[in-house]
């Protein structure tokens, strides 16, 4: 079945799944999509892709499969070193400092993306180490795959997945069972996770902080944008932006305020003075 797409199939099903997502196949990710497809048409039992086309028009169950496939959900704990560099020596730092200016106590965050839940259990690590006790977190995780979802709330990592965790870390914040490490509850009390397509509106207001990471590469420009002006939409009026290494903001129509720390570069929203 190799090279089974058709141009004119390959461009119906990227089309599809673009205007669902705003994940975007060309030329040179189409075997990706491909094989995809492969494996879908066999779970479904079915020899004919324009069968398929037509099952996922129909089946919005279905559709969900399907874009739960294409997304790619490489991660680990603490992933990006200097992120969390940034993180623990100048945006925390801020945080306590401009909340207190604000006589307020509370954080929220936002990982979208977060696929299997290593990014917004690292950043609750980080918070709760590095917070003053008085101060409350609400994380809120969310992807498009709903298998990892389940994943992330289960809070259960196999030994070949925690790597990345600190020893210190690991001994005080995960609890080992059998064959991997479960995720202590105090931890897991400052993550929810819920389903959400970046193409829509998350329903969340007043974050302060949004991690975004190796998300965007999937899209094209237009569809980069519109994740962009939501993520201004939902946050706080002093408030961060983290998007992956290899991501930029660059050449892009936006208001966000770009960062360069010793540790790592990032975004920032102010409605006032800098310095506050």
């Amino acid at each position: 079945m190799a090279g089974f797409l058709s141009d004119s199939e390959f461009e119906k099903f990227s089309t599809l799944i673009y205007n669902e997502s705003g994940i975007h196949f060309s030329s040179t990710n189409r075997t990706i999509l491909e094989s995809r497809l492969k494996e879908r048409l066999r779970a479904a039992s079915l020899e004919q892709v324009s069968t398929y086309y037509q099952l996922i028009l129909q089946n919005r169950e279905e559709l969900r499969i399907l874009l739960d496939s294409v997304t790619t959900n490489l991660t680990r704990f603490f992933r990006n070193a200097a992120h969390f560099a940034a993180l623990e020596n100048y945006v925390i730092p801020h945080f306590i400092r401009y909340k207190a200016k604000k006589n307020s106590n509370h954080l929220r965050l936002w990982c979208a993306g977060c696929s299997t839940g290593e990014e917004p259990y690292s950043l609750a690590i980080v918070l709760k180490e590095k917070l003053p006790s008085h101060f409350s977190v609400e994380i809120t995780g969310s992807d498009l795959s709903l298998k990892s979802l389940m994943t992330a709330q289960e809070g259960f990592y196999q030994e070949t997945r925690i790597g990345g965790v600190p020893p210190n870390y690991l001994s005080k914040y995960f609890e080992k069972k059998h064959d991997g490490y479960q995720i202590k509850a105090d931890i897991k009390s400052l993550v929810k996770f819920d389903y959400h397509n970046l193409k829509n509106d998350s329903g969340l207001r007043n974050v302060d902080l949004v991690f975004c990471r190796n998300v965007m590469i999937y899209f094209d420009a237009e569809s980069q944008k519109a994740a962009v002006t939501r993520f201004w939409e939902v946050m706080n009026e002093h408030s961060f932006l983290f998007i992956g290494h290899s991501e930029s903001l660059f050449g892009m129509e936006t208001s966000f305020e770009f960062v360069k720390t010793e540790w790592a570069t990032f975004y920032r929203k102010w409605r006032d003075s800098p310095g506050d």
